[in-house]
């Protein structure tokens, strides 16, 4: 391409001039091409180490003057034709016209502008496309890495940097390229080259660390190995991004469905408009997590800008400093000091933005009005214009506030249970609705607790004066600090957090603070709709739910009648049909019962939405990953501030099974219910760091006791009694019998422990942890937690095909790697199906992952022993067709093993059923054979025949039993049905002659590149022969014992009294078939490349050259001519001629070559070694045929 005119001093340094005029000097990279020597060999290692783009254009185009010594670079090119291409145009149009100059700084001066005006021609045609400056160094790294590495064009690259690989004791220098799927190395040094792929689905650990051996560098651990990474120019950054593409791998692993939901990447379709489109992509959707988690703001919120700015604080008479956030409708501000101030304005509550008056005391002012006569006032921003009006815009794009004080949540109640059903509705959704949403029940339609807390005046005066107290306390912040979603956030508000909110506004705060009150403004009527919607509904989650509802707090009055059991399962229902891949999960009923007590029914379903969704994320799955990811940062930080106490925990595996229990249910189910609750109100204020600050606080103040327990229960035991006896004294509800309490022994009970002193004590020890750190945490738990379940999944699926196949653990092991990650190779590299339907999570692991045909067709070629040449693509689709039960296009890992153990280590009987049924329908294709329809009909009258002659049988067996049938004789019937129906061999349908002579070509095929070839040759003509005879017979036969009836003239066989020479005719006429077949299949030009070319060669190569006397031919062409026939008898399907199973494995059973061949077992342990080596040796292939291309076109 043509370059800016750059100044060359040593023009002859590292180059090699190819071509040469008086004006111009073409020249060549030493070390790229052939030759070269060891100062070329030294060249490609400068290259690789100093810059990656040296290496991908390797030819240059100088101008040059007789009187000076300074050389300018006009143009380089990657290949010898590009730079061919632009020395003509030079010599064409320039050297002509430049020869006439007198002075070489004119002849300088011109060619510069000359070669500066084609740059400017070439961008004004890209339609004024801005270039950055590195736009084609990052272009040319990524055309190099899908070189370097066989990527397609749809892996993208996202940055790339320059760094040392370890392996062994020496750092190799290179390039690391940081794909969205891959993280790929490559390394050029003194003709030693090292390549490195490593799926980021593959990696089980990422760690940045600093020590003497390898000084900050980044360690990436897979399940079999450890890459070492140093000497990053910003380790920080390249570890930010390393982070975020695992965590993007990760949710694929876990969800399918945000891998391509998350990532707002650009079409493969569309070129890169810049260096790092995929990296600032990424780069905002890490702001706008973080800009998300710091104010609990909605998934689908993105953040705008920030910009630095005070704060008038009226309550302090102080400006704060801080940030400024802008979102599309949200304006949010943090202060640089951690917990001093926190706003959060909606912008459907904002009525004026207006610039104020500036003043030395307050540059650049911004004052914010809201309908609820709230004005806050920010300064010192620096572009004030700007900013006033993109929250002008947003303002105009922010629908009218219809939430107003006439709340829906009193209709929602009303409506749900008023609904009556319909009375089309029948079946178990009728009976689903009659019982759970009759009309009749009783609604809910405020917090539970309000109608069933009696309060006792005589007994309750002193904690109810307590709790009149707290709420004048939080009356008190309101008139200072506001009420609502814009109310300034300040240490004054968590001290009062700390201290209990109380009753009357516990479920106001909660909505406040998690956010969920922004979700319910949002979307007005939402949960009505969806409540209609599960009415009547019958799945796996309803049953579930409708099994745990009178689990769900049964000591609680509100819980022991059919409202609060109705709400409840309203709320539940509603929410698994709002989110199906989570649906209900155990836990959730406790949650959500607390919820309804202090909250309406849409208010505790919003809260329900933020717990699984944003504070609890993954938490409430069939694999509670969340939880399982909390646990092994729960031990992380147990390890961390109590160490002595972590490895005697450790040893009795104690840690694990309490941190379960206590964070999936926010130790509401371990701790009474009024101190739990507290717990709660934090949660809901400061996020999970207060869960594991209490857990922390639990362990210190039992490590005396837990230091000398000898086994698991003897702790558990400690624990249960300890939280059992943690009281709120100042609670004005009536005490609540706990499970734990029930279960203590007679022992006498441990000391009460005041809640609020646990929660002192939990902040004042460990209140120093940190949310984002618990996040970093969060991340490396993340992919051990991911990893560990798949390395399960992959057992359980061995476990199962353990009695299913005759494969070994370590070969099945093996075969899932491969299949999985064919099936992970679909999902980002863009097959015919989306990554949804390949992975459902939700069904038994050994049909979780699925390959589509294509993949199928690579593994076949790589496993199968059966492989055809040309015709194992055929082959491969017909297995895949066979495999397919449900015909989805897709196939299970247990279909896969089922076709391939059966060709690996099935018995003779058992190869030869499956290559039989290969060449039956559905495995045969109408487009294959196209009498597959009629031959169908054919057996499946005759299938239908034999059904109703058994039904009959069974029918009088039934008349002559007139007896009651007991219960015996249905758990018999169940149990029969239960038993797996196992194919024999006469269940096979018959073979027609278009489907047996493909069944010959497949032979032919098979033993092509045996050792034996000519005697399995030799034996298949044989057994071919006999068939054809034996086929022959049976039509004969048939046509005999239809002498009786009616035929018409053309079509009634003429008996010819000389059988036998009939016969012996047919004997050499078929031997004539097979040779025919035989030498037709090792023509080079005879290879079936594809379904389509076996199609239309079928008839041709099959039949050439059989005698119509002995065997008569159909769907064949009317122009093809039949070599050695002098007419044909007839173009219909002769379904007279067929063959049986039987007579198939009869026959080959007289040949011995064939039976060793099919007896033989096969080493699939070898065939997979190189299926896993394949990718490196086509990629080594796709490099030297590169090679070999630009050679060749020198």
């Amino acid at each position: 391409m043509w370059i800016q005119p750059e100044e060359v001093l040593l023009a002859g340094a590292l180059w090699v001039s190819e071509r040469a005029n008086p004006f111009f000097v073409l020249q060549r990279r030493k070390g790229h091409g052939r030759g070269g020597g060891l100062s070329g060999l030294l060249v490609g290692t400068l290259d690789v180490v100093l810059d990656s783009s040296a290496r991908v254009a390797p030819y240059r185009i100088l101008l040059q003057t007789a009187d000076s010594q300074i050389y300018w670079n006009i143009a380089c090119g990657s290949s010898r034709k590009e730079i061919t291409e632009h020395w003509d145009w030079l010599e064409s149009n320039l050297l002509q016209t430049i020869s006439i100059f007198d002075n070489d700084e004119d002849i300088t001066t011109f060619v510069k502008g000359k070669i500066s005006g084609i740059i400017a021609e070439e961008n004004r045609l890209k339609q004024g496309e801005e270039q950055e400056e590195d736009c084609g160094k990052f272009r040319e790294a990524e055309l190099k890495m899908r070189k370097l590495f066989g990527m397609p064009e749809e892996e993208k690259l996202v940055n790339y940097y320059s760094c040392s690989y370890w392996k062994g004791r020496v750092p190799r220098q290179g390039w690391l390229y940081l794909s969205v799927n891959h993280l790929c190395f490559y390394s050029f040094l003194l003709g030693k080259e090292v390549t490195l792929v490593v799926p980021w689905t593959e990696v089980t650990q990422l760690e940045k660390n600093a020590t003497l051996v390898f000084p900050e560098s980044v360690r990436v651990s897979t399940r079999h190995t450890e890459h070492f990474f140093s000497m990053f120019l910003n380790i920080n950054d390249t570890f930010k991004l390393m982070e975020q593409l695992a965590s993007i791998a990760m949710r694929q692993l876990l969800d399918n469905e945000a891998f391509a939901a998350d990532l707002s990447l650009p079409k493969p379709c569309k070129t890169l408009k810049n260096v790092s489109a995929l990296k600032r992509d990424l780069d905002a959707r890490a702001k706008n997590e973080r800009y998300r988690m710091t104010f609990r703001l909605m998934q689908d919120e993105r953040l705008d800008g920030h910009t630095d700015c005070t704060l008038w604080m009226p309550f302090a008479k102080m400006h704060v400093v801080g940030q400024l956030f802008i979102s599309n409708n949200y304006i949010c501000f943090n202060s640089r000091e951690e917990d001093l101030c926190q706003l959060i304005i909606p912008l459907r509550e904002v009525s004026i933005v207006e610039k104020a008056d500036s003043s030395s005391v307050l540059p650049c002012p911004v004052s914010i009005s809201t309908k609820n006569k709230m004005n806050f006032l920010f300064a010192n921003l620096k572009d004030r214009d700007f900013l006033v009006q993109r929250i002008s815009d947003f303002l105009q794009r922010t629908p009218d506030n219809t939430w107003g004080d006439t709340s829906p949540l009193s209709l929602i109640g009303h409506s749900a249970a008023s609904s009556a059903p319909s009375s089309s509705t029948a079946g178990c959704e009728s009976v689903h609705r009659g019982r759970h949403y009759h009309p009749g029940l009783p609604t809910a339609r405020q917090a539970l607790l309000q109608l069933y807390h009696q309060d006792g005046p005589e007994d309750l005066g002193p904690k109810a004066m307590k709790e009149k107290m707290k709420e004048e306390g939080w009356s008190l912040h309101f008139s200072e600090f506001g009420r609502g979603v814009c109310m300034y956030r300040t240490s004054r508000t968590r001290e009062l957090v700390l201290n209990g909110i109380p009753e009357r506004l516990r479920g106001e705060l909660w909505l406040l603070f998690s956010g969920a009150q922004n979700e319910m403004a949002t979307h007005p009527g939402y949960y009505g709709d969806l409540v209609e919607q599960a009415m009547g509904l019958c799945s796996l989650a309803t049953e579930e739910i409708e099994r745990d509802l009178h689990r769900s707090m049964p000591e609680h009055r509100a819980f022991q009648n059919e409202m609060g059991i109705a709400a409840l399962r309203r709320v539940l229902t509603a929410y698994a049909h709002r989110n199906p891949s989570i649906g209900y999960c155990q836990a959730m009923n406790i949650v959500t019962s607390v919820l309804l007590l202090y909250c309406t029914e849409e208010e505790a379903f919003w809260l329900l939405v933020v717990l699984c969704e944003r504070m609890l994320p993954d938490y409430y799955n069939t694999r509670v990953v969340g939880a399982l990811v909390d646990q092994g940062v729960f031990e992380e930080l147990t390890r961390a501030f109590l160490p002595l106490l972590y490895e005697h925990m450790q040893e009795l595996g104690v840690i694990s099974t309490i941190s379960l229990s206590w964070f999936l249910t926010l130790f509401l189910s371990v701790m009474p219910f009024d101190s739990a609750v507290l717990l709660v109100d934090c949660f809901f204020y400061e996020g999970i760091k207060v869960i594991f600050q209490v857990a922390l606080a639990v362990l210190h103040d039992n490590m005396d006791a837990l230091l000398t327990c000898s086994d698991e229960g003897e702790a558990m035991t400690i624990l249960g009694r300890y939280l059992d006896n943690v009281v709120n004294k100042q609670t004005v509800a009536p005490p609540t019998p706990h499970l734990h309490a029930l279960l203590t022994s007679g022992e006498d009970p441990p000391p009460e422990v005041d809640v609020f002193e646990l929660i002192r004590s939990s902040y004042e020890k460990f209140g120093s942890l940190r949310a984002d750190v618990i996040e970093q945490m969060r991340f490396r738990q993340r992919l051990k937690v991911i990893q560990s379940l798949e390395d399960t999944a992959k057992r359980s699926v061995v476990r199962a095909m353990m009695t299913e196949s005759a494969f070994s653990i370590k070969e099945l092991e093996d075969l899932y790697c491969l299949f999985k990650s064919k099936h992970m190779t679909g999902c980002y590299w863009g097959a015919s199906s989306s990554a949804v339907q390949r992975h459902d999570p939700s069904l038994p692991y050994l049909e979780q992952y699925r390959i589509d045909s294509a993949q199928f067709s690579h593994l076949y070629s790589a496993l199968a022993p059966w492989t055809c040449g040309g015709h194992t693509p055929c082959l491969s689709a017909r297995l895949f067709r066979l495999l397919d039960q449900n015909q989805d296009g897709l196939v299970n890992f247990k279909e896969f093993i089922t076709g391939l153990s059966g060709m690996c280590h099935g018995d003779m009987t058992e190869k030869l059923k499956l290559l039989y049924k290969l060449h039956l329908p559905p495995a045969l294709c109408p487009e294959e054979a196209e009498s597959a329809l009629e031959a169908t009909n054919f057996f499946t009258e005759d299938e239908l025949q034999g059904e109703d002659a058994k039904d009959g049988r069974a029918d009088s067996e039934e008349r002559k039993e007139e007896k009651v049938k007991d219960y015996r004789y249905y758990l018999r019937m169940w149990a029969k049905e239960k038993e797996p129906k196992r194919e024999t061999i006469k269940d096979l349908p018959r073979m027609n002659q278009e489907q047996f002579i493909e069944l010959c070509k497949t032979l032919y095929n098979m033993f092509s590149e045996e050792p034996l070839e000519q005697e399995l040759y030799h034996s298949i003509a044989t057994v071919a022969s006999l068939l054809l005879r034996i086929g022959e017979v049976g039509k004969k036969f048939n046509n005999g014992i239809k002498k009786t009836e009616p035929l018409a003239p053309a079509q009634t066989p003429t008996p010819n009294p000389q059988g036998e020479d009939t016969l012996g005719e047919g004997w050499s006429n078929e031997r004539q078939v097979c040779q025919a077949l035989a030498d037709a299949q090792l023509e080079p030009g005879g290879l079936q490349a594809s379904d389509e070319e076996t199609k239309d060669d079928t008839s041709v190569s099959s039949y050439s050259v059989v005698s119509t006397s002995s065997l008569q031919c159909e769907d064949i062409a009317d122009d093809t001519v039949l070599i050695g026939s002098e007419q044909r008898r007839s173009s219909t399907l002769d379904v007279d001629w067929s063959i049986t199973f039987e007579q198939v494995l009869a026959s080959l059973l007289t040949e011995p070559p064939l039976v060793d061949y099919f007896e033989r077992k096969v080493d699939i342990q070898s065939k997979m070694a190189a299926c896993q080596a394949q990718r490196a040796v086509e990629r080594q292939i796709s490099s030297a045929s590169d090679n070999e291309l630009t050679q060749n076109s020198v």
